[in-house]
């Protein structure tokens, strides 16, 4: 009899214990496959880990986010399959075959970009016109270009694959390549913290503004209902406005 009473006394103790403890569930992963300024310049700077950051200071329903780096050709793979195990942070839905917003529950957008083309002044380019072939356009290994594929392959210039944005705005200005297709804010973000006064032109290349939205898979549908409002209010928000305008 003891026995029955000590054992019900310490599940009950346990139950109350874990009631009282942050539950697991509470842990969200933030994915994202971004590794360049100004999206994520370390662990705690950069526009990702910033606004990760932020919506930990609002405490939404006890939710924990943890920003987490994947390699892009993974992300794809897990999306497809239905395996992610977290959200992702400054999608778009075009990227990942959603344009209709059916497969993934989609926020509002966080931020807005753009693709350019950059060359140099002493030898510029423009999208649409005519140029000589064999230039070398240098370009992100991995990334499509709509429109832009198309206009680099009717021209026959020679794509120059980088690991990163700005890697190829580094061979822009060494001279190694013609001119590079970056995004808008990479672009600008570079020109800045490399304090580059000049020598280069920037023009705004066509197709729809990157807008940087959440993906959240439908089996987190409680996450979405608590994370979608707080992006909506994002631009009444003078303190993320500050944080913005850092990047």
């Amino acid at each position: 009899m003891r026995w029955r009473y000590w054992r019900q006394w310490v599940l009950a103790c346990l139950l109350s214990l874990s009631a009282a403890l942050p539950a697991d569930a509470a842990r969200v992963t933030v994915y994202t496959n971004a590794t360049v300024a100004p999206l994520v310049i370390d662990e705690k700077t950069g526009l990702y880990p910033e606004l990760v950051a932020y919506l930990n200071q609002l405490k939404l329903d006890g939710l924990d986010f943890h920003l987490a780096t994947m390699p892009r050709k993974r992300l794809q793979a897990e999306l497809e399959k239905g395996t992610l195990d977290g959200i992702v942070i400054g999608m778009m839905p075009q990227w990942v075959g959603d344009g209709a917003q059916e497969k993934f529950l989609w926020t509002e957008p966080f931020a807005h970009d753009a693709f350019v083309l950059v060359s140099r002044d002493t030898n510029p380019f423009f999208f649409g016109q005519p140029s000589a072939p064999n230039a070398r356009v240098g370009v992100t290994l991995g990334y499509v270009y709509p429109g832009v594929d198309d206009w680099i392959e009717q021209n026959r210039f020679v794509r120059d694959n980088a690991a990163t944005e700005e890697r190829n705005l580094d061979k822009l200005l060494l001279g190694r390549v013609d001119m590079v297709v970056v995004t808008d804010s990479v672009f600008r973000y570079y020109m800045r913290v490399h304090r580059v006064q000049g020598g280069v032109i920037s023009e705004a290349l066509p197709g729809k503004p990157s807008d940087r939205r959440f993906l959240v898979p439908k089996s987190m549908r409680g996450v979405y209902e608590q994370l979608a409002p707080a992006i909506r209010k994002l631009g009444e928000d003078p303190r993320w406005k500050v944080i913005q305008s850092r990047y």
